[in-house]
């Protein structure tokens, strides 16, 4: 059982965007032992709202007899600046700014303070980097930034740079959470009827049609309306883990996603790539579509590109792991796995 551990640089981080973060904390979790050639790091960036526990939320993945496991790996995950799960975020950081003015963070941003963090635990190479969503956002940036510290990079269900269309999704979320009259009040309820429409909101990008007729079916003549109760469910179960704040604050890190930022285009920036590399679309994903990961695999040089098939839209990321774990099996021995040329992979 894998404790929340607490690590401190002691020192103020300079933001991309000139602000300063004041002498922040990153919370972090292990499970299983570093090696003596330090080669059996598992590395894991997670997802909007997850924390860093990620044997309790992509257990299909991690865990005992499963693809990761602490027998085997040294699996890491660090929650990220910006949430609520014990890294610094909005409530509590500075109570005369104003949660609501916590200093915006760019996606390196959060990357920079893990290497921050990779470096304390004196893990020197990353043998597997994974993430999916936001998560996949990190891994990218990460393999960007420090190239030869990355062995195998697997991406799920992400892109290299946040679409209109999610802007989009994410500024109506923000809109949602503006509108209640308790945002910027200073405390954790603050907005908590708007995030809970943020959600709702949010739900519609995550599925799909097909997963609302097989989830929430109506027959004719039924006016229960399933879906109905389960958007205001779904809003709720958020509230009451989650806040506002940080809720706002991460969609706004999630728009700032731009690998090409600075680097010559997002083209230039994935040639930086030199870590063997597996792209996992979700085939009915709505809020990132497959174009997204095959730009990617096609923009890595040592990339190769796989689907998977469910009917859950985004969220089949978390759902669907026996696909994924099938697909990260024949991807990960090196010994017993050679790279199909992209042309033909993604034809």
């Amino acid at each position: 059982m894998s404790q929340l551990k607490t690590y401190s640089p002691g020192v103020n981080i300079k933001l991309e965007n000139g602000g300063t973060l004041l002498s922040p904390s990153i919370g972090y979790q292990t499970w299983g032992t570093l090696n003596e050639s330090k080669s059996n790091v598992v590395w894991v960036c997670h997802a909007l709202t997850a924390n860093s526990d990620v044997f309790d939320w992509w257990e299909g993945l991690f865990g005992p007899g499963k693809v990761f496991n602490a027998e085997e790996h040294f699996v890491v995950c660090a929650n990220v600046l910006g949430s609520c799960y014990g890294s610094t975020g909005p409530v509590g950081y500075d109570p005369f700014c104003g949660y609501q003015n916590f200093p915006d963070l760019t996606i390196r941003d959060l990357v920079k303070a893990h290497v921050a963090l990779a470096e304390y635990l004196g893990v020197e190479s990353i043998n597997t980097l994974i993430g999916g969503s936001m998560g996949g956002h990190q891994a990218l940036e990460w393999a960007i930034l420090e190239s030869t510290r990355i062995e195998n990079l697997i991406l799920i269900a992400t892109s290299a740079i946040h679409s209109p269309w999610g802007v989009a999704f994410n500024e109506a979320q923000r809109a949602a959470i503006e509108a209640d009259p308790t945002w910027g009040e200073q405390n954790r309820e603050g907005g908590l009827n708007g995030l809970k429409a943020a959600r709702s909101i949010a739900l519609l990008s995550y599925r799909s049609y097909e997963t609302y007729d097989f989830s929430q079916p109506r027959e004719s003549g039924d006016q229960t309306l399933k879906a109905k109760s389960y958007q205001r469910y779904q809003g709720e179960k958020l509230a009451k883990r989650f806040n506002a704040y940080s809720y706002y604050s991460l969609s706004k890190t999630m728009d700032s996603h731009d690998v090409g930022r600075d680097r010559g285009g997002v083209e230039a920036a994935l040639r930086e790539i030199k870590a063997r590399t597996l792209v996992i679309s979700i085939d009915s994903d709505l809020l990132f579509p497959i174009i997204e990961q095959i730009r990617i695999a096609r923009g890595i040089e040592r990339a190769t590109h796989r689907t998977v098939y469910s009917r859950y839209g985004h969220d089949g990321f978390l759902i669907e792991t026996n696909q994924i774990s099938k697909h990260i099996q024949r991807f990960l021995p090196e010994s017993t796995n050679e790279l199909i040329e992209l042309k033909t992979a993604v034809a």
